[in-house]
């Protein structure tokens, strides 16, 4: 015992030198902390910085820490939780976690969880509890109550079934978990349940009425059902439409299915739809697989009936007559099914080249429509030789107006001694006065044309002339009957036919006439064109001379109007009238050179710029060369152009063209006065109204004709300033504004949509100028009406 405490006192000394002795090398705390940050990042060592930074932890060491939490947590622990309790960077819990699952095949990371195989064992054994309690488990709910995936919880349950758990999985739906027992008592109700079946039964209806569990209920019924337990059938599949038929019901089913075909000669899907049968169509291929049924939209068909369809259209096409297939077949059928059945027969007999479908039932033979084509002869002769009379048709070859033109030169004397022959003629009759009624009458039209322009919202007559050829192209076919004609015809001549067929009869029959037609018309037409030929020179030639120069007459003081005006006014009046009086007059003498070579038309008026290229270009060059001159002249901008060229034009149509006197010009100014006068007194659109008055105004004042479009309205009453009175000019500028407003609004109103508040302010703004231009009118026409009353009344 001295010995040891001898120990005891010598270590205290030596303990207490220690304490008491200087340190000759020591390192301070920031030392060794940029020490370790040195190894650390020389990566000479391995070690983790703790979150509170007292602390220095190797990845090892975090490894067992995991480990030994996970084994206090009972197997599953939360990652997140684990970096809380050892205090480290999350990345590194994160990194050895996954480092420990997959070095571990116990072990397994799930949703951010550390779970291992003893707790999986015990969330099995929790399963099963559960499973012999309810018989069966949905891993739908497990999914909840556990925290687990859906696809996780089943592959580890699948892996301990048999094992740990007591039970079997639904192979087509690894949902649910059941055991035997349930698997037995949901077997024998539904095998009670069917059994008592006797009609057709949705199974949807059953599931939800009874509870069962779907894809197991398919499963145990379709083992049932093959077993030969069950008698029946499931029709559909495992879907929302499948049905269940009992044998019993299937066995009155067929029956009736087959007395129905065997009576009848078809079978109606919809009847069968309607009997219980979910899929009519399979159904009946699959029932009558031998028999030779045509399908259908909606209809199957035996083969009685085809065949006897088929004889029908035999005969018919045999005896170049029709029959009507209506009363044979079955009144379901619809039209689209009867023409499927028609053309499937058409197609067998192989008459589709010699029959047509008509009226949807009948079937006509080709023998019998020409036939009725034939019935037309005799009216299509006496058509084409009255309409070639009428109304001419410029639809004869180059070739056949050079043999008409070769004829007259050879059978007529010489153009120029006919030429000569009128001169001397018209010169020896002297040079009276000439009556221009012709001339006032004709403005009156053009101006009516003129003003319904305006109306519309002052168009171009240029736009006119370029959309009047597509409305003549119409004209170069010659109609032969409308299809209510032809019905009566058919009718008179054909017995015993339906009033359906005998209309889709003749549509079918309007094109072959319109070809035939037009080729009697060219016959007729070539037929007649020798004894046309100078039918236009045997027209009145002193009337037609006399309008020609009333024509020319008014032309030249419509000229003499546009000198008030500025050059681009002038250009805009020039030009309408080129489009009108003077293109009415190059077609007059067109017409009349036409007459000689081809057949001329009626009225020249209808003559387009096309057409009188047309006719131009099959004139012999002596006559079309000053005519083509003439025609040129029309697309320009000045008149005088146009007189130059009309007169060598004229003079190769054999006319003499007058020169105006003051008498001519009083006659014609008075004329054209009345014409528009009158037109006004009838008229009551503003538009119309505003261009009569300031055309008459123009020539009261300035004692000139003036023939312009609506365009030049705002120019003309500019014209009258000093002419006519302040008080009337400021009316005429009243009511032009009026009309401008009126016009702009309705094209805004056709032109878009408003929103309901702007569009009820602008109906009243419109409203508002309706009622002043009608209150105004009348005053306007009084402008004219007026102050002719007093220069009648002054004469």
């Amino acid at each position: 015992m001295a010995a040891d405490w001898e120990e005891i006192r010598r270590l205290a000394a030596d303990f207490q030198r220690a304490q008491f002795a200087d340190t000759i090398q020591r390192l301070s705390e920031r030392n060794c902390i940029e020490i370790v940050a040195k190894l650390v990042g020389d990566k000479q060592l391995d070690v983790v910085h703790t979150l509170d930074g007292k602390e220095y932890i190797t990845p090892a060491q975090i490894s067992r820490e995991i480990r030994d939490e996970l084994y206090v947590h009972g197997g599953r622990v939360n990652i997140v939780d684990l970096q809380q309790i050892i205090n480290v960077d999350w990345v590194h819990v994160e990194g050895r976690a996954n480092d420990i699952a997959k070095s571990d095949r116990t072990v397994q990371l799930v949703l951010g969880q550390l779970v291992d195989n003893t707790y999986l064992d015990q969330l099995a054994e929790e399963v099963n509890d559960k499973l012999q309690e309810a018989g069966q488990v949905s891993i739908a709910e497990l999914c909840k109550s556990f925290d687990l995936p859906g696809d996780f919880l089943t592959e580890i349950l699948s892996q301990r079934l048999g094992k740990i758990i007591q039970g079997q999985m639904d192979q087509y739906n690894r949902g649910v978990i059941f055991t035997q027992a349930f698997l037995s008592r949901h077997k024998a109700r539904i095998c009670g349940l069917f059994s008592a079946v006797t009609r057709p039964t949705a199974i949807n209806n059953l599931i939800g009425l009874h509870g069962f569990h779907e894809h197991l209920l398919y499963l145990v019924l379709e083992e049932l059902v093959s077993s030969g337990r069950l008698k029946g059938t499931v029709v559909g599949g495992r879907q929302d439409k499948a049905v269940y038929i009992p044998d019993i019901y299937s066995k009155t089913q067929n029956a009736w299915v087959d007395s129905f075909l065997k009576q009848n000669g078809y079978l109606e899907f919809d009847a069968l739809t309607r009997l219980g049968i979910p899929d009519p169509v399979n159904y009946t291929k699959k029932r009558f697989k031998t028999s030779k049924l045509l399908f259908l939209r909606a209809v199957c068909v035996g083969q009685a009936i085809v065949d006897q369809v088929e004889a029908s259209v035999e005969e018919a096409v045999n005896s170049g007559s029709w029959t009507d297939l209506q009363p044979m077949l079955p009144s379901c059928l619809s039209p689209e099914d009867i023409g499927i059945l028609l053309n499937q027969v058409l197609r067998t007999t192989n008459v589709q080249s010699s029959a047509r479908i008509v009226s949807g039932t009948v079937v006509v033979s080709e023998k019998f429509i020409g036939s009725c084509l034939s019935l037309f002869s005799e009216s299509m002769q006496q058509r084409a030789v009255k309409e070639v009379k009428n109304n001419p048709v410029f639809l004869i070859t180059e070739e056949d107006v050079k043999q008409a033109s070769a004829l007259v030169e050879s059978a007529a004397p010489s153009k120029k001694e006919k030429r000569e022959e009128q001169r001397r003629k018209k010169a020896s009759e002297g040079s009276g006065s000439v009556k221009g009624g012709g001339g006032g009458n004709a403005r009156e039209i053009r101006i009516r044309k003129t003003k319904k322009k305006s109306r519309r919202g002052e168009e171009d007559s240029d736009e006119e002339a370029a959309t009047a050829p597509q409305n003549r192209n119409k004209q170069t076919e010659v109609p032969f009957m409308s299809p209510e004609e032809v019905t009566a015809v058919l009718e008179k001549h054909v017995c015993d036919c339906p009033e359906d067929m005998l209309s889709e009869l003749a549509e079918h029959l309007m094109r072959p006439l319109a070809r035939m037609y037009q080729e009697v018309v060219r016959t007729v037409l070539m037929s007649s064109t020798n004894a046309a030929t100078g039918a236009g020179r045997k027209r009145n030639v002193k009337d037609l001379q006399e309008e020609i120069n009333n024509l020319c007459h008014n032309i030249r003081l419509f000229e003499k109007g546009t000198k008030f005006f500025s050059e681009e006014t002038q250009a805009s009046i020039s030009k309408h009238v080129l489009k009108t009086v003077c293109a009415d007059l190059t077609n007059i003498l067109v017409n009349f050179a036409a007459a000689e070579f081809m057949t001329a038309t009626d009225s020249p008026s209808s003559i387009t710029h096309e057409v009188r290229v047309k006719i131009l270009g099959r004139l012999p060059e002596e006559t079309k060369a000053p005519l083509m001159k003439l025609h040129n002249s029309l697309n320009g901008k000045s008149i005088e152009d146009f007189l130059t060229n009309l007169e060598p034009s004229a003079e190769v149509c054999g006319f003499m063209l007058k020169k105006g006197d003051k008498k001519r010009e009083r006659q014609a100014l008075f004329q054209h006065r009345q014409a528009l006068t009158e037109q006004l007194k009838v008229t009551e659109d503003p538009a119309l109204v505003l261009h009569l008055t300031s055309v008459l105004l123009f020539q009261l004042h300035a004692h000139c004709m003036l023939h312009a479009p609506g365009r030049c309205v705002p120019q003309i009453v500019g014209t009258l300033v000093g002419r006519v009175s302040e008080d009337q000019h400021r009316l005429l500028s009243r009511y032009q504004t009026l009309v401008v407003k009126q016009l702009v609004g309705q094209s805004k109103k056709g032109g878009r949509e408003h929103r309901e508040a702007e569009s009820a302010e602008q109906e009243d703004e419109a409203e508002a100028v309706r009622k002043e231009l009608q209150s105004l009118t009348g005053e306007v026409k009084d402008l004219v009406l007026t102050s002719r009353k007093t220069s009648a009344t002054e004469d």
